[in-house]
C-alpha cells in the first residue's frame, strides 16, 4: 500500500491512499481515535474563526464528530448539533431535506439552532455537497450560517458557493 504524509503542526500521519472510484485515488484521513490530531486541528480551525461570532457547531456524522466536540470544549460553547444521515427512534419531531443525499436534524436541535448563527464544521471537502446538504437543513429551520470551515480540501473540484470555506490544509488527489 502506498501512503501520504501529512504534517500538522509537529505531529505526522502516514495516510493511507486509496481508491475513491474509477482511476481516482486520494489520501484517506479518518480522525475517529486520533485526539492528538483533533486537538491539534481544532486550535488551528478556532484560530481562524477568531473574528466571527457564532453561536453553535454543526456538522454531518460520523467522522467529524471528535471535531465538534474537540472545538466546542475549546471555544467553552456547552453544545454542538450533529446531522444525521436516517432518522432514528430516539428523534422527536425530526426534520429532513429532500436532497439526493438527505440530511436529518432532531427537533429538539432545531429548536435550539432556530434564529442562530453557526459554524458548518467537516474533515475533508472535495466537492462541497456536504457542506450544501447542511446549509439546506440550516435553511429549514431558521439558522444562519456564518462560516464553512474544514481540515482539508482535497482536489480541484469544489463548488463556487464554497470558496469562502476555511481549510487548514489541502490534500492531494492522485489519478492512475
Amino acid at each position: 500500500m502506498n501512503y501520504y504524509t501529512l504534517k500538522i503542526g509537529n505531529i505526522t500521519r502516514k495516510l493511507p491512499i486509496v481508491f475513491l472510484r474509477n482511476n481516482l485515488r486520494i489520501a484517506s484521513v479518518n480522525l475517529l481515535g486520533d485526539t492528538e490530531l483533533v486537538e491539534i486541528i481544532a486550535k488551528k480551525l478556532l484560530n481562524k474563526l477568531k473574528q466571527i461570532d457564532f453561536d453553535y457547531f454543526v456538522g454531518p456524522e460520523v467522522k467529524v464528530v471528535p471535531l465538534l466536540h474537540e472545538l466546542s470544549r475549546l471555544s467553552k460553547n456547552n453544545r454542538y448539533v450533529v446531522c444525521r444521515k436516517n432518522i432514528h427512534g430516539y428523534m422527536v419531531s425530526p426534520i429532513k431535506t429532500n436532497l439526493k443525499s438527505p440530511l436529518v436534524i432532531n427537533g429538539s436541535d432545531a429548536e435550539l439552532l432556530k434564529g442562530k448563527r453557526v459554524v458548518i464544521v467537516d474533515d475533508v471537502v472535495t466537492t462541497g455537497s456536504t457542506f450544501y446538504s447542511v446549509e439546506k437543513l440550516m435553511e429549514l429551520v431558521n439558522t444562519k450560517v456564518v462560516a464553512k470551515i474544514a481540515v482539508f480540501k482535497q482536489g480541484d473540484n469544489l463548488h463556487p458557493s464554497n470558496k469562502n470555506t476555511i481549510f487548514i490544509s489541502s490534500l492531494p488527489t492522485f489519478t492512475s
